[in-house]
């Protein structure tokens, strides 16, 4: 008389624990990554004691030659204020600055001025003091 096992071994393997940890250091990751787009043009930014995260709608660069980038598009001073109107329309009015440390501070007033004077928030991008 032949007598059966009652614990078989089986030979199927579950995915199931490793699409959890795969999951989880999906999450992890997107957690502790930044959510600061950064901007592709050379700017040395001041740096401030306190930086904190600001979702980037609209950007303004003035390099330190003095050239104006809105999205990292190239545009002149006298046709900033267009630009700028043409790409608030629409979106949530947040402008952030990233004006090189060397330039002087009434070309950032103006910018802002501009964008004030389109009902948007201004902000200043720094960076943070090491």
């Amino acid at each position: 008389m032949k007598l059966k096992q009652k614990n078989q071994i089986q030979t199927a393997f579950s995915m199931s624990s490793m699409t959890d940890v795969i999951f989880l250091l999906l999450i992890f990751f997107m957690l502790t990554s930044s959510f600061i787009t950064p901007s592709g043009l050379p700017v040395n930014l001041p740096s401030s004691k306190s930086s904190t995260i600001v979702l980037q709608r609209v950007t303004v660069t003035i390099s330190k030659n003095l050239s104006y980038y809105v999205n990292d598009k190239k545009v002149s001073r006298n046709s900033l204020e267009m630009t700028l109107k043409n790409e608030l329309a629409g979106k949530e009015g947040l402008v952030v600055l990233h004006v090189d440390k060397t330039v002087p501070v009434e070309h950032l007033v103006y910018v802002a001025g501009i964008a004030t004077s389109l009902e948007a928030k201004v902000s200043i991008a720094t960076k943070p003091n090491s």
